[in-house]
């Protein structure tokens, strides 16, 4: 990477924020939108500093709620993946569930959880870990099911057994596309948690926000969606650069083009 890419990589969050708020602020100078639809930029700004403490506190358990389901759901879609991979019968099976689970609007299954999980944090958490726990299996299941045919007959031919071949060839090989999937439910695990909050909490940003739109306090609501929104890119952001550093031997042609 060169040095003006990499200068220019470093103030990229800088110049994409400014922009964003200069449009944002155009809208409102444009079209004369009034402020308790859509507040202005400063007075979101102000509500940041003035709320910092109660925003801070709801925060806090939205963060835990979403870390939670996303650990849960990364865990069940790969345990899910691998006997779907491994036995046909599996596959045969329990594909058509899945995607008939997809069909379900969230917004349904959210009052539903809180009737058969109680009013707290376990249906949340199992909210986040429904919405990350599909594109995790897909993902994962389809690495396992296209590795190499080439590296699994070498392996066959060196005597490897079943659980061989998994262990050190089509486990290895699979990483890469479980890293995608990650990188996906890191993207969308807050939609779980803020649409559980939203009908059975009585914290989080959710909960806040729904309480501020009651209130007609659009600037809290607004202020509650940019710490949502910086949470995720933070969030993404951190679990891409592990994924990337965990797995070295993952090609990354986009970075070699810019290299280049």
């Amino acid at each position: 990477m060169s040095p003006a890419l990499r200068r220019l990589k470093a103030v990229r969050p800088v110049i994409i924020c400014a922009v964003l708020l200069f449009a944002w602020q155009g809208v409102i100078w444009l079209t004369g939108v009034p402020s308790f639809m859509l507040p202005p930029p400063l007075d979101v700004a102000k509500e940041l500093l003035a709320g910092a403490d109660i925003i801070a506190l709801h925060a806090g358990y939205t963060v835990t709620e979403i870390i939670a389901g996303l650990i849960l759901g990364a865990v069940l879609g790969a345990v899910t993946a691998l006997p779907m991979a491994l036995f046909a019968p599996v596959r045969f099976w329990l594909m058509p569930v899945l995607l008939v689970s997809q069909a379900i609007p969230v917004f349904a299954l959210a009052p539903l959880l809180v009737l058969w999980l109680g009013f707290g944090m376990s249906s949340i958490i199992t909210m986040a870990a429904i919405i990350i726990y599909f594109p995790v299996t897909v993902a994962f299941f389809d690495g396992l099911r296209r590795t190499d045919p080439g590296w699994l007959a070498l392996a066959r031919t060196m005597g490897a057994g079943r659980y061989a071949l998994l262990r050190h060839v089509r486990l290895p090989a699979a990483l890469p596309a479980f890293a995608s999937g990650m990188r996906v439910a890191a993207a969308v695990a807050p939609i779980g948690a803020i649409v559980g909050e939203w009908v059975g909490a009585s914290h989080g940003l959710g909960y806040l926000m729904l309480h501020a739109n009651a209130r007609v306090q659009i600037d809290l609501v607004f202020a509650c969606l940019i710490v949502i929104c910086l949470y995720s890119v933070a969030q993404y952001a951190l679990i891409d650069r592990l994924l990337t550093r965990l797995l070295p031997w993952q090609p990354d042609s986009i970075g070699a083009s810019y290299r280049h």
